[in-house]
């Protein structure tokens, strides 16, 4: 579970960069979080997982406060950033050794982990190379094993397909729903809209910081009076909150 109230965060003390977002995201559900460049996506989810610290608002993962009680707050989650550059001259299997050890997973159970979710995203034969040597995609699957190593029970992912082949693509959506059966929470952010409307629960639209619409797509045609697609829905609610700045005093 994600809890956000009234989270705000402006840089410079001038560009609101998010205006009083209030969320939750329940457990068992696959939370889909859509905005266009420069909404006001990775700020939020910066805020969520401690990278930044709110100017005002909560934030709890799991009934744990991010900024008041960040250790447990970050046990409880996995996270997979939207850009997948660290450590490159370490191993593969080097990087995600020195993640077992921070979350304090058992050697024995992090070797089974990372056998299998290895296989599953095809990268078992790359786990003995440099990390620079890898490419997007294949450093996007190293962040995903190594967010989900220690069995996280929030998954929070910006923009996890991109560079993703197909497979590999295919493979993280069933992972995100058996993650969300199994009565446990993902929160991922994402520009492929076709995706959101097929695997995700609910969303919420976020446009110059705030909060567009939220809920399932069914509440969301209700909400703009429309039997459209995700993608048309979205793009009405973003042109019309444009409109609006543009004609805001």
């Amino acid at each position: 579970m994600i809890k956000l109230e009234q989270v705000s965060k402006s840089y410079n003390g001038k560009t609101q960069a998010v205006d009083h977002v209030s969320l939750e995201i329940k457990s068992g559900e696959i939370f889909g979080f859509l905005g266009p460049n420069g909404a006001g996506k990775t700020t939020t989810i910066k805020m969520i997982t401690g990278i930044l610290e709110p100017d005002a608002g909560s934030i709890e993962i799991n009934g744990h406060d991010i900024v008041k009680d960040p250790l447990l707050a970050k046990k409880s989650f996995g996270f997979v950033p939207d850009d997948p550059n660290v450590f490159p001259r370490l191993k593969a299997i080097e990087y995600l050794r020195f993640l077992g050890d921070i979350y304090q997973v058992e050697p024995a159970v992090r070797t089974a982990r990372v056998e299998k979710l290895s296989a599953r995203l095809g990268l078992t034969d790359a786990l003995g190379d440099r990390i620079q040597s890898f490419s997007h995609g294949m450093r996007q699957k190293l962040m995903i094993i190594g967010a989900l190593l220690h069995e996280p029970a929030v998954w929070i992912l910006d923009e996890p397909m991109t560079g993703l082949d197909p497979k590999a693509a295919f493979v993280l959506k069933e992972m995100m729903r058996e993650h969300a059966a199994a009565g446990r929470t993902v929160f991922f952010s994402t520009h492929v809209l076709d995706v959101a409307e097929k695997i995700c629960d609910r969303v919420a639209i976020i446009d110059h910081g705030q909060i567009l619409a939220q809920g399932t797509l069914a509440e969301l045609r209700v909400h703009s009076q429309s039997q459209a697609s995700l993608e048309a829905i979205f793009l009405d609610l973003v042109e019309s909150d444009a409109e609006g700045q543009a004609t805001a005093p």
